[in-house]
This record gives structure tokens, sequence and C-alpha cells, in this order.
């Protein structure tokens, strides 16, 4: 369910997105993807969390970037999207308009996912050679910077080099999306770490508005980005996670991924709300009260 009968001008995965002009307004659903899969079954609370977390980081690292947020104030709707703004409390966010570049901006900090599938094979992550020795969650010994092209609903994004990354935007752009994705990790993993949080890696989108490029769409989310907890943490194997791979992990182990996904769970449904809602509790250091927002 929606929550507005108002048509999308786009639909993500995750996300409505409304153009009001020189403007979006940016809805998180509480609908969640995995294995490029839009699932059935909705994550309460997921997309105010999303929102709200999002809004910390913009924030919290506004002397690092420029960032495309407005307000998540309700007051601050356009008038046809009053009638929703109990709905719509939390989980929006009113943005500028930037024009977004075509990239992913993945920044690993440990070895994971597939940057590990391809170190066990080739030792490199993205074609970028790592020491020899390390194993499944190794921290690296900086963080990489690895950008991937941004696929449609339905495909898979395709990890590319640096190189291919100047191909498509330019040296100059590259170079600034590469410096900035760095500095903007390296802000918020020092940040959780201090919270008892582990950033093993995310992703970034950035858009140019005006002469200045500007972070954008979500940021440091459960949803685009690998939380681990930092007491747990013990290289060699899989870690927990405050993220949707508790999801992944039930239907690695209950779907073949053919056909339709099947429905999750009740107990897996709650146990994920409360995960994405512990990762905005430990990160931000406040309450979660969607009555607050």
């Amino acid at each position: 369910m929606t929550g507005i009968d108002i048509a999308p001008d786009a639909q993500g995965k995750v996300r409505d997105l409304y153009d009001l002009g020189d403007k979006l307004l940016l809805v998180a659903t509480d609908r969640i993807s995995a294995f490029d899969y839009i699932l059935e079954d909705e994550i309460p609370y997921k997309g105010q969390v999303l929102t709200q977390l999002s809004k910390f980081w913009f924030e919290l690292l506004d002397g690092v970037v420029d960032n495309h947020l407005i307000s998540t104030d309700v007051a601050d709707l356009p008038e046809q999207f009053q009638p929703y703004a109990d709905y719509l409390r939390g989980r929006f966010m009113l943005v500028k308009k930037a024009e977004m570049f075509p990239a992913e901006c993945i920044v690993r900090g440990y070895l994971a996912g597939s940057g590990l599938k391809e170190y066990q094979r080739e030792g490199t992550v993205c074609g970028i050679a790592l020491p020899e020795g390390l194993v499944n969650s190794s921290k690296l010994p900086e963080p990489i910077f690895t950008p991937s092209t941004k696929a449609e609903i339905g495909d898979h994004d395709e990890n590319i080099s640096y190189e291919r990354l100047v191909e498509i935007i330019g040296e100059d752009d590259a170079s600034a999306l590469r410096d900035l994705a760095l500095a903007v990790y390296t802000a918020a993993a020092n940040h959780a770490a201090e919270r008892g949080v582990i950033i093993a890696d995310t992703k970034f989108e950035f858009g140019r508005l005006g002469d200045t490029i500007i972070l954008a769409d979500e940021v440091l989310t459960p949803d685009s980005s690998r939380f681990w907890p930092g007491d747990a943490y013990a290289e060699g194997a899989d870690q927990p996670s405050f993220d949707k791979q508790f999801v992944r992990d039930w239907l690695t182990a209950n779907w073949d991924k053919t056909g339709t996904p099947p429905r999750l769970p009740q107990d897996v449904i709650d146990a994920t709300s409360a995960k994405y809602i512990q990762a905005y509790e430990l990160i931000t250091g406040q309450k979660f009260d969607p009555a607050t927002f």
C-alpha cells in the first residue's frame, strides 16, 4: 500500500518520486527488495528508518559535502500532499533537483559480498590489487572506491573500474566523486565506530546542482550499507548485521531464486523491522519514535 492516491512520476524498488518542478518529493515506502525482486511483504517502519537515518547523516556530514535535503517537516509539504500528511510523516524528503551522475559510488572498508568472491578468485576487488592473506570480513588496509553502473529495476548493477568511470563521466568528475565518496565514508565510519557499529561498505549517489557536486538520494542506511555490530566482529566468517542481509539469508535458505519469491514469515518481518530500528537507534543515539517525526 502506498498510502497516497497520487501516482508517482517515477518509482524505485523502495522510493516513490514526485516531480515538483525545481524540487522533488522522495517518499520511502516500507517495501523491501532482495536479489533484484521487490518482495510482496513490507517491513513496518522501514521507510521512516531510511528517511530519518538519511536526514541524520545529511546533517552530520554537512561540513564534508553539500546535499540535496530541503525539509522533512510535514508543514512544508505541497498543498496536494497535505491530506496524506499522517502517512508521509517521517518517511518523506523534500529535496533539490540535481542532475544525477550515472554511477553508484561504492566504498568498501571490509572484504564482503561480491568483493570477497572476486578477491578469492583473483586477489583483487573491482580490479584493485589487495594484499594476500585476507579472509571473509577482513578490514582492508584502507577504504577503496569501487564504482558500479546504475541498473534498471530487475537488472543487476555492474561493477566497473575507475578507468571505466573516467570514460563515462570524465576525469575531473570521476576524481571528484572518488574523493568525496571516500571522505564521506571515512567521516561516517568514524562516527559509527564510536557508536559500536562497523560500516563494512556503502554506496552513495551524487548529482550536480549548478557548479556544485552534492550528495543525494538516501545515504548510509541499512538498504545501502552493510552495518555490523562492532562488539561481535571477528574476521574469517560472515558477520551478523543490521541490514536486510537477514532477509537475504532467509530467502537463500528457503528459495531457489527462480520464479516468484516466497512470502516472508511474520517472525522474519518482525525481526527485520527490529534490526532496522536498532541500526537507527545505535547510530543516532536517539530513540526511534514515529510520533516525534
